[in-house]
């Protein structure tokens, strides 16, 4: 990779950071995780760590991910696995489309690379208070997922 591209790209991810803490004040967590090598391999699976003390508002959970063209489906399917400060776990399987029928990404971003912000639940309560951990693993049939630079986790608070 030439240094001018990493210094690009090194950029864009501060910039995408800024523009997210910056846009909402009901943003209770957020945290990214970068893929090296921009191969997301079967066995990485980032963890997001929330800790949670408001068990009374509803929360939106989405997951952000960044991949570039070099990306080789239109689709992924996910595995998102959350535990509780209890340790009860609850295993979702998920597909979203990246891409349309014709090739043309959905998101926003610079060059080749697409962020795109993919809802996951909706005005969830948090029964009890502490650290839920959420778990995220592809359920592609390809072991390493090219084109896949980051996967990131937003949890904001429903306005009443």
């Amino acid at each position: 990779m030439t240094k001018g591209k990493s210094k690009f790209r090194r950029f864009s991810a501060f910039a995408s950071l800024i523009l997210i803490c910056s846009c909402t004040g009901n943003v209770i967590y957020t945290d990214s995780v970068p893929i090296h090598g921009e191969k997301w391999n079967i066995t990485n699976i980032p963890t997001f760590s929330i800790p949670v003390e408001d068990t009374v508002s509803g929360n939106d959970i989405s997951l952000l991910i960044r991949t570039g063209s070099s990306y080789p489906f239109r689709n992924i399917y996910l595995f998102i696995t959350t535990e509780s400060p209890q340790g009860s776990v609850l295993t979702d399987t998920i597909e979203y489309f990246l891409a349309d029928e014709k090739g043309n990404w959905y998101g926003k971003g610079f060059g080749d690379i697409k962020e795109l912000t993919l809802p996951y639940k909706n005005n969830v309560f948090f029964p009890a208070r502490g650290i839920y951990n959420i778990a995220v693993r592809h359920g592609m049939r390809a072991e390493d997922l090219k084109g896949v630079y980051d996967i990131g986790l937003k949890v904001t608070r429903v306005e009443k």
